[in-house]
């Protein structure tokens, strides 16, 4: 386990509107305002794209995403993180789960999700000193403790 101790900073509330597309507006949202760690909720709905949904292999040495494309309008309530990544940039990782009619589905956003109709936002900002490096095992971002 690494761990870091931060501070809480300030807080956002964000409403997304149709056609926003997540994780890119929360992300630019975090380099206008100079966040570069925090917590982030939403709910509202979505209307489109695609989720990563695990991987094709769980014992692979090589993780191979499973993707899944929305059709229709859906539900969404979703919470994730954001932490530069080695360029210095917030990067935002996001798990969300998404309902509509007696389906749903729950995977990571990092492909991409269009709002539909509106989106609400919280983020909490963190003051402290995690960020994301590329792991060259899992081929993505994970986090990583540096050094206070």
């Amino acid at each position: 386990m690494q761990a870091s101790e931060g501070k809480m900073g300030r807080v956002f509330v964000l409403r997304l509107e149709d056609g926003d597309r997540v994780p890119d507006c929360i992300e630019q949202f975090a380099r206008d305002k100079n966040i570069a760690r925090g917590v982030v909720i939403m709910i509202g709905g979505i209307g489109g794209g695609t989720l990563v949904v695990g991987p094709e292999d769980g014992a692979a040495a090589t993780i191979t995403p499973i993707l899944h494309t929305l059709e229709g309008v859906h539900e969404v309530a979703a919470m994730g993180t954001l932490f530069p990544n080695e360029a210095g940039v917030a990067s935002l990782h996001m798990h969300a789960t998404m309902g509509r009619g007696d389906t749903a589905r729950t995977g990571c956003v990092r492909q991409g999700v269009d709002i539909w109709k509106i989106g609400e936002v919280v983020i909490q900002e963190i003051i402290g000193s995690m960020r994301r490096v590329t792991d060259p095992t899992f081929g993505f971002e994970i986090l990583d403790v540096v050094p206070q």
